[in-house]
């Protein structure tokens, strides 16, 4: 059954999806009636909001992080890398719940989660416990984020629709930055920095009525049991490899040390291969990576996210600790590129329906890549409107214009039982990415700044930033050649023998 099948359709096929049996089952509905679809876009947008929220309002705060807490200069990225690690490592069982267990289910529960781990991680009075609520956080998030998507994919048919829920969905993500870095300034200068994770318990309080009353319980007719196996194997491919990156900064890449953890963590990855391809119920079924749109949006976006995720982290430390600039105005200083990627992508939910995916995802990667590599001539003495301005908005309308575009291409001709899948997978290979990116980046700026003259001075610290920010810059190029030479025109129709065994049951 294809997504792009009518809602009332799709309820019909016994073979593909089933309503919520028992009490309530009346409000099961894989797509809810307009009078209500805009509700349930609005409570999706709040649970994308929280995910945003909490990555970009931490960035702001991780000077005064590391000055309470005693991190050292290594292991601040541990505050960041231990959500995204558990997040990108559990978004395909996250993305499979939603399709097994049912939307709303898995939505009250990720946003019960994030509220009680974002308490806990406020509470934390070591690093070791803001490291541990930050990786609980992500568990959360890794339900969180895939079942927003899914939801608008099976709320909305493809086509105009499709591209304007996106659109506002995507614009949530930038405004959830702009929010995040004023409301991160502001609370870590004139309360604590422990506010910028109190901060998401109202908003789940809030979240998680509507959820339950508007959100339809959608989920696959058959009931295997979970990938276990396959998720294990997953995380710990992921965790391992990026552990082994960020470790370069003490073990060179060629130590046997680092290879012998690469090599661990490329054994893991080939296991959950094996596993999957035998498994009865995988979490990842093999097959779906044949959809040649879904495969190049996931390409596209895991290099976006290796450049992207590294530059938020330097543009946060060289705001702070080059040109010494308060937590506040940190947050102003990150505004301009929130409003060019909401620009960006208003502009692209509007086009994509004319143009298509493709030329507004390529467009929006060159400038992208362009912007990232004009932030590495910022200078030590540099000041927001010289060295700041100017490539903050042609990155972010860039990135702003392949968020919506990407998304789109990877969810188009997926089965609508499989929405979940296609979610994780896009959002997986997105923090993946992150991670990755960060750990490299990381140890890039490092090394260059440690064979300065002298490291510790302003001039040494903005060297290595500057090189990081110019591989940045070279790793969305390479996602722009990739989307050019690599995305189809016209997405193709799946091929028979690539449907799930509920397509092919219902054949």
């Amino acid at each position: 059954m294809s997504i792009s099948e009518p809602p009332d359709t799709a309820v019909a096929s016994q073979h593909a999806v089933e309503p919520e049996s028992g009490p309530g089952a009346s409000e099961a509905a894989p797509a809810p009636v307009p009078a209500r679809a805009g509700l349930v876009l609005a409570v999706v947008c709040l649970c994308q909001l929280m995910v945003v929220l909490d990555i970009s309002v931490v960035n702001v705060a991780l000077p005064s992080i590391r000055a309470d807490l005693g991190f050292s200069e290594s292991g601040l990225q541990w505050v960041v890398n231990a959500y995204t690690l558990t997040f990108g490592g559990l978004l395909l069982l996250g993305g499979r719940l939603a399709d097994l267990a049912g939307q709303r289910r898995a939505a009250v529960a990720g946003l019960g989660l994030f509220g009680i781990t974002s308490l806990l991680g406020g509470l934390a009075q070591n690093p070791g416990e803001l490291i541990a609520a930050r990786a609980a956080q992500g568990v959360a998030g890794a339900v969180l984020l895939p079942v927003s998507l899914t939801v608008i994919t099976t709320t909305f048919a493809e086509g105009a629709a499709r591209h304007r829920a996106l659109a506002v969905w995507g614009a949530v993500a930038g405004a959830g930055s702009a929010v995040g870095v004023l409301l991160g300034g502001v609370l870590t200068e004139y309360l604590n920095w422990r506010w910028v994770l109190f901060v998401n318990v109202p908003i789940a309080a809030v979240a998680i009525p509507l959820a339950a009353t508007c959100i339809g319980n959608l989920r696959t007719a058959r009931r295997p049991r979970l990938d276990v196996a396959g998720a294990v194997l997953a995380t710990a491919a992921m965790v391992v490899l990026v552990y082994g990156v960020v470790r370069t900064d003490t073990y060179a890449w060629g130590s046997s040390r680092t290879l012998g953890t690469l090599g661990v963590a490329a054994v893991l990855a080939v296991a959950f291969v094996l596993v999957e391809r035998r498994v009865a119920a995988p979490l990842v079924r093999l097959g779906i990576l044949r959809t040649r749109s879904l495969s190049v949006a996931c390409v596209v976006i895991f290099l976006v996210a290796c450049g992207q995720f590294g530059a938020f982290y330097f543009a946060s430390l060289y705001l702070q600790g080059v040109l010494e600039y308060s937590p506040l105005r940190t947050g102003l200083a990150f505004v301009p590129f929130a409003l060019g990627v909401i620009a960006g992508t208003i502009v692209a939910g509007r086009l994509m329906s004319r143009v298509g995916p493709r030329p507004l995802l390529v467009s929006g990667l060159a400038l992208g890549a362009v912007g990232m590599g004009w932030f590495g001539w910022v200078s030590p003495d540099g000041s927001f409107a010289a060295d700041l301005l100017g490539p903050s908005l042609v990155t972010s309308v860039g990135l702003g214009l392949c968020m919506v575009t990407n998304t789109a291409a990877g969810t188009t001709g997926v089965a609508r039982e499989e929405a979940g899948l296609a979610s994780g997978l896009l959002n997986a290979a997105r923090q993946c990415g992150g991670s990755i990116g960060l750990a490299v980046l990381v140890t890039v700026a490092a090394t260059v700044t440690r064979h300065q003259a002298d490291p510790a001075s302003p001039a040494a610290v903005t060297t290595g930033y500057d090189r990081a920010f110019l591989i940045a810059g070279i790793l969305i190029g390479v996602a722009a050649l990739a989307a050019f030479t690599l995305l189809p025109s016209r997405p193709r129709d799946r091929a028979a023998g690539d449907q799930p065994v509920s397509a092919q049951a219902s054949a």
